[in-house]
């Protein structure tokens, strides 16, 4: 074991997005779901679509708790993945990392596809299918340039979204007080297929797409202002709850459910034409195109950033972190929009099929999310937090996703061959990163055993492979530590040995002018380097005030990024939130 001393001190915050950028960012990822829901709600749920659409709305407000907990408790960018990571191993976040890949990928297809019908709607000779691989390509091009989300671009397009979808509701219940009740009154008698419980059930399942979105907000909760998340949350559940149902039920009131279905991919414009003219699905259209669009960039930049966590975390291979001269991972970008093509044509741009990819990839990643507010009140109760979802809450919530799950499950089984398609292949890849080092120790015995039965070497010998293992185990990893508590660094050893692929970590305690080293903890410390012989152990003693500048000093003196720094868990006296910290980890 070797010993360091230093010095350090505290520090200043860029400015955050205030509420209105915040929620518009999310809000039009969430919001632009209005313009396809509730189609797919009629198909499954017909009359009763505003209905089901109502109950999106109840379990959509009882995630407001979850999630407000989780990131209130966590405050850091990555959603689901972070959450986990931060509670339980880096195999199950990884997971959650990948359902979250497949929701973004779905996010951006699906997006793109449906603003093309809305733009069809008005221009008639449009190849949608190919229009809509130009718009990918254009938002990849734009990424690969260095232009991201923009709040007062996404301010004025959330701004004309709610104002459209309010002139729609306005004008669509006008119509329905001057024309009459007898489409409404023919719709509710016509039959349903099977009871209403479930109509209701399968269109509850299918609506529940209409959520899709609400956890943008927890991928960029570090760049918005102290107390604006839970008001993001409040802001998506209100919109959602409001404009869903309302524009499920007007459908229902002034068109034909037979027509509705024939125009699903582009029903609010067709709705907009029967209640207000040309002129407002003209204006339905655009502004569909516009929001839709929005929601590709948040896709590609949402997408963009958990990549490049999950790479650095050593999930993915490092080659994806190459950068342009703008300094955009091009690599990520490029591969992304060549999935997006492949679910593209393998989909045949058939809505149903892509909302069913998207569902289950999102719904899986809100059930993970539930789980990680359970493992955050297990594992992590000692951490602050300004609200707490009760244990009704929470059984009702991962309940009602699970049986959405299944829901879609059994509507379209092929559905889940397309999801799994894509979601094996990306679990395959993260998990061949995760246990490569297994792996690689497999491939060098069976060269060696190779070149015994030769006795010869090979051009790929066995030595060059346990070289890159000792290459890649050479990362090391810091633990900051109070000194008091020698069960917290035996269960960051394991924890480090267990998941982490290094033989080095640093153990590193900051004392204040005129605190006397820990010599009992010294000793602990070697005990503890004696009981695990596979790491190398810095114990390091600095003098200074352990804080974000102090953590990033260090990242910079010995090169060790600060998602490879672990705390335990603060309490009440932390002066930080964790979102100040950088990026550095909670252990379990």
């Amino acid at each position: 074991m070797q010993q360091d001393t230093s010095t350090a001190v505290a520090p200043s915050h860029p400015p955050k997005l205030k509420e209105l950028a915040a929620t518009a960012i999310c809000g039009n990822d969430i919001t632009s779901s209005c313009l396809y829901v509730s189609a797919l709600a009629i198909i499954y749920a017909g009359q009763y679509a505003w209905v089901a659409l109502l109950m999106v709305g109840g379990v959509l407000f009882l995630f407001r708790s979850i999630y407000g907990e989780v990131v209130g408790a966590l405050p850091l960018n990555g959603g689901a993945y972070n959450a986990l990571l931060n509670t339980t191993s880096k195999s199950t976040a990884s997971l959650a990392a990948c359902l979250t890949l497949l929701s973004y990928m779905a996010t951006a297809v699906i997006s793109a596809s449906e603003a093309m019908h809305y733009v069809h709607h008005f221009w008639q000779g449009l190849p949608i299918l190919y229009a809509t691989i130009g718009l990918l390509a254009l938002f990849m091009g734009l990424t690969i340039m260095g232009i991201g989300e923009s709040s007062i671009v996404a301010i004025i397009i959330f701004i004309t979204h709610i104002s459209t979808l309010t002139l729609l509701v306005l004008v669509g219940f006008f119509y329905l007080f001057s024309q009459g009740f007898g489409t409404l009154a023919l719709n509710y008698s016509q039959p349903l297929e099977g009871s209403i419980w479930k109509a209701l059930f399968f269109g509850f399942a299918a609506a529940m797409l209409g959520i899709s979105g609400f956890e943008s907000s927890a991928n960029f909760v570090e760049e918005q202002a102290p107390g604006v998340f839970p008001k993001t949350l409040r802001n998506m559940w209100l919109a959602v709850t409001i404009f869903n149902p309302l524009t499920a039920f007007l459908a229902v009131a002034i068109i034909p459910i037979a027509a509705s279905v024939e125009n699903q991919t582009a029903l609010l414009a067709y709705l907009g034409e029967v209640a207000g003219g040309s002129w407002l699905a003209v204006l339905i259209s655009v502004d569909a195109a516009l929001v839709l669009s929005g929601a590709v960039l948040t896709s590609y930049v949402g997408m963009t950033g958990l990549v490049q966590r999950m790479t650095l975390d050593r999930c993915l291979p490092q080659f994806l972190l190459k950068m342009n001269k703008r300094g955009s991972a091009y690599l990520i970008m490029i591969s992304f929009f060549l999935l997006c093509v492949s679910i593209l044509f393998i989909t045949r741009g058939d809505i149903g099929a892509l909302a069913g990819v998207y569902t289950i990839s999102f719904l899986s990643v809100m059930a993970l999310f539930g789980l990680g507010n359970i493992l955050l009140k297990f594992r992590r109760n000692r951490l602050p937090r300004p609200v707490r979802a009760s244990a009704l809450v929470l059984f009702v919530a991962i309940s009602a996703v699970l049986a959405a799950l299944a829901g879609n499950a059994i509507l379209n089984p092929a559905y889940v061959w397309v999801f799994l398609e894509y979601f094996i292949p990306t679990v395959a890849v993260v998990f061949i990163m995760l246990y490569r080092i297994e792996l690689l120790i497999f491939v060098a015995y069976l060269l060696r055993q190779i070149e015994q039965q030769l006795n010869k070497r090979l051009p790929f010998t066995s030595r060059k492979v346990i070289r890159l293992i000792h290459r890649i185990r050479s990362q090391q990893f810091v633990f900051f530590t109070r000194g008091d508590n020698i069960a917290n660094i035996n269960k960051v050893m394991r924890y480090i040995v267990e998941n982490e692929h290094t033989n080095r970590i640093k153990i590193v305690n900051v004392l204040k002018e005129g605190e006397a080293p820990p010599k009992k903890l010294m000793h602990e410390v070697e005990v503890l380097d004696l009981a695990y012989p596979e790491l190398e152990v810095d114990f390091v003693i600095l003098r200074g005030h352990f804080g974000p500048k102090l953590v990033q000093e260090l990242s910079n003196k010995w090169g060790i990024p600060k998602n490879f720094m672990f705390i335990g868990s603060p309490g009440d006296r932390f002066p930080y939130g964790l979102q100040e910290m950088g990026g550095v980890r909670l252990v379990i």
